[in-house]
């Protein structure tokens, strides 16, 4: 188990960690945030964590949606994350996917989770340093995104019940990010 004081920064997928993943999810008034993670994320935010999101978005690449729809929905969440005093250092998203309908996204990419581009970038932005960040995600694809960049933790969320624990090699497996953070970070002494 990593020891989460040493940790600067935290990488966080989107759908099923931030918000509950019905599919696609591209417009605010189907985005719902998951119970308690706007408390857990005002607490890392609190403790100072370098909070960074990292989501594929293949139903740009697909035609579902488009890059400003996303966009759009991004700036709706953050703004709602803003009024409750959570920082959010950067959002990084891959809109590829091979079997994409929109012939210029449909292309094999270094940024699609599991490939550890979103993360590298971050880094390299940021002047993060991977051996103090871990990646809390709800796939296995998140998982293996942090083993790629080298990160010093991976947490998998269960939130759909969906993952079997024992085929895993994250960390630790917690039901919910409040979950994650009620159990691993403690609040500083002021």
């Amino acid at each position: 188990m990593i020891l989460t004081k040493n940790i600067d920064s935290i990488f966080l997928d989107r759908d099923g960690v931030i918000n509950i993943d019905e599919g696609y999810t591209h417009k605010w008034s189907e985005f719902i945030f998951i119970d308690g993670v706007l408390e857990a994320l005002k607490h890392l935010s609190d403790l100072d964590k370098n909070l960074i999101i990292v989501t594929n978005q293949s139903g740009i690449a697909r035609g579902y949606y488009t890059e400003q729809d996303y966009l759009q929905l991004e700036k709706m969440m953050l703004n709602a994350m803003k009024n409750v005093g959570i920082k959010i250092l950067d959002v990084y998203h891959c809109p590829h996917h091979i079997d994409g309908s929109i012939a210029s996204l449909s292309i094999s990419c270094s940024c699609r989770k599991p490939s550890p581009g979103m993360i590298l970038s971050a880094i390299r932005d940021h002047d993060l340093d991977p051996s103090r960040s871990i990646i809390i995600g709800d796939k296995e694809s998140d998982i293996e995104a942090g083993e790629n960049a080298k990160l010093a933790g991976k947490y998998l969320i269960n939130s759909n019940h969906h993952i079997h624990e024992f085929r895993s090699t994250a960390d630790a497996v917690y039901k919910s990010l409040n979950d994650l953070v009620k159990n691993t970070f403690e609040l500083k002494n002021d």
